[in-house]
């Protein structure tokens, strides 16, 4: 579900649901967590690389049993995903996202929040949340792109490909499909500072602790009854093709 491999500095944290399109569960989103804060915590890591197997980054919400869930149930899974986004977010290390397939929803964010993020060419980006009303991860996509185009996507539901996220600066950089190891992807990043402590306190001067109005959007988001029903309806469209 989730492999991690440790070379000179660098975490790589490779998602394995390949079955599901790297859908983030309950099960995944937890090991993320205690991954991520693993890797914070460790003062000979630099970098944290976020990367797919299979054919998608990340395809967003593990809906698998969304029938047999409450709104209660679907309020934890998005409160403990937006603590995943806020560490990566927050996170005084190096993170780097490595995009490729379909990077939508839960899976958009994750990319979103990362400090480096690389796109393959086959890559789309979409932001879904408000089509069943969610308020996840806006104000840091604002962050990346400017106000006004994230509220258009997010408004709107649009999907980005791999050119565009370059072009509003969501994406860092294009990598080719024949880029696979850290190292290779390592190699054609800026080398981190040699004095991790600096690198830290640059990142924490450089970032304004928004955690606990994020929580709070999401949170009154998901809050409002019928969250269930919201996300039920809006998968039928998808599935449908009119999402």
């Amino acid at each position: 579900m989730l492999s991690t491999e440790y070379q000179a500095g660098v975490i790589t944290l490779t998602l394995q649901r390949l079955e599901r399109g790297n859908a983030l569960g309950s099960e995944l989103v937890e090991g993320l967590i205690h991954a991520v804060e693993a890797a914070m915590a460790d003062p000979a890591v630099h970098t944290l690389v976020l990367r797919g197997a299979g054919r998608h980054f990340c395809t967003g919400l593990d809906l698998t049993d969304l029938a047999t869930l409450s709104d209660g149930d679907l309020l934890l899974r998005l409160v403990r995903i937006e603590t995943l986004l806020a560490l990566l977010w927050h996170a005084p290390i190096r993170t780097v996202a490595l995009a490729h397939g379909r990077t939508w929803g839960a899976g958009a964010d994750l990319f979103a929040a990362c400090e480096q993020r690389l796109v393959h060419p086959d890559t789309t980006l979409r932001f879904p949340g408000a089509q069943f009303g969610i308020v996840l991860g806006t104000r840091r996509l604002a962050k990346r792109i400017g106000v006004d185009a994230a509220r258009a996507l997010v408004l709107e539901g649009g999907e980005l490909d791999a050119p565009q996220a370059l072009a509003l600066g969501l994406a860092t950089q294009r990598v080719d499909t024949g880029v696979d190891t850290a190292s290779q992807i390592l190699a054609r990043l800026a080398p981190p500072l040699p004095d991790s402590a600096t690198a830290r306190a640059i990142r924490s001067a450089t970032r304004a602790d928004c955690r606990d109005t994020d929580l709070a959007a999401l949170v009154r988001s998901a809050a409002r009854p019928g969250l269930q029903l919201r996300i039920t309806a809006y998968r039928a469209r998808l599935l449908a093709g009119v999402a």
